[in-house]
């Protein structure tokens, strides 16, 4: 957490592209992105299922560490709800700082959740209380201060206000959240913006703006709260539609004899995998 402050007090905003595994993570970095988010709606879509608490906690955190061990950026890590109650909580924490990860960010939904951006999921809300006892627990169970406890409140996803998802932002912070995550599926940016206006800014809030894209970076910087944005579901999109285009191409086609001008070469992935560096080390050891 502290070199995304760091980052926050150098550009004003700390910017983290959403990853679903490792090249994907390494792939954001090369592209000058600040951290990796490492999503749970990224990786169920991977896996082919709903982002409705079926990915289990140790595929989720064992393809954080498999992106920790390729990139050099922050990671925050997405725990969705905490996978269960404080002493559960507790031990997730534990175990991503172990595998490298900066931050986590936890929900105050009911376990099972629903995405929260599906047309009539279910938003179920946990009490305040129950919540902040989550956070005490993150925040007693991570090793050094720098680790990241981010508290997201759906408040607002659930249709209760932005009232509501005030009081709650308090209470996460008197509880000992780092920052607050507050999530909107609203076409616009309004009660984003009135939320912020609200907002005493003692911590940064985090703002996932996949609803409301034309609020960007340089209109968050301006409100002066905003300290980190999240593209929260860009790398599985992006790869989904490239992969039909290219699919359909070849079928159209019979062939590859096209789309093979518009994807990058073998050469390309053999970088990525840095190769050339194995090469080298076979050279230096294989006897």
């Amino acid at each position: 957490m502290n070199r995304i402050k760091n980052i926050i007090g150098q550009n004003g905003i700390f910017h983290a592209m959403a990853a679903h595994n490792p090249l994907s993570a390494k792939l954001a970095e090369e592209a000058g992105f600040n951290g990796i988010w490492a999503s749970g709606f990224e990786l169920s879509a991977a896996y082919g299922i709903p982002d409705a608490s079926l990915l289990s906690m140790t595929q989720h955190l064992d393809n954080t560490r498999a992106m920790a061990s390729q990139v050099s950026i922050p990671i925050i890590a997405d725990i969705d709800t905490g996978y269960g109650n404080a002493i559960n909580v507790m031990h997730v924490v534990s175990a991503y700082e172990q595998a490298g990860a900066s931050a986590v960010v936890m929900e105050d939904k009911k376990f099972p959740k629903d995405t929260s951006l599906l047309k009539g999921g279910r938003q179920e809300l946990i009490s305040v209380r129950e919540f902040q006892g989550k956070v005490e627990a993150a925040a007693a169970a991570r090793r050094t201060p720098g680790f990241g406890i981010i508290a997201r409140t759906e408040a607002l996803i659930a249709g209760k206000g932005v009232e509501e998802a005030l009081t709650r932002a308090n209470a996460y912070v008197e509880a000992g959240a780092d920052m607050i995550l507050v999530h909107s599926k609203s076409k616009s940016p309004d009660e984003i913006l009135d939320f912020l206006d609200k907002w005493d800014g003692r911590v940064p809030v985090v703002l996932i703006p996949t609803s409301y894209p034309e609020l960007n970076e340089e209109r968050m910087k301006r409100t002066g709260k905003v300290g980190v944005v999240i593209y929260g579901n860009h790398a599985i999109r992006a790869s989904v539609k490239a992969m039909q285009d290219v699919f359909a191409e070849i079928r159209r086609d019979g062939g590859i004899q096209n789309a093979d001008k518009r994807i990058v070469p073998v050469t390309e992935i053999f970088r990525l995998q840095d190769v050339a560096a194995m090469k080298e080390n076979e050279k230096l050891y294989i006897r």
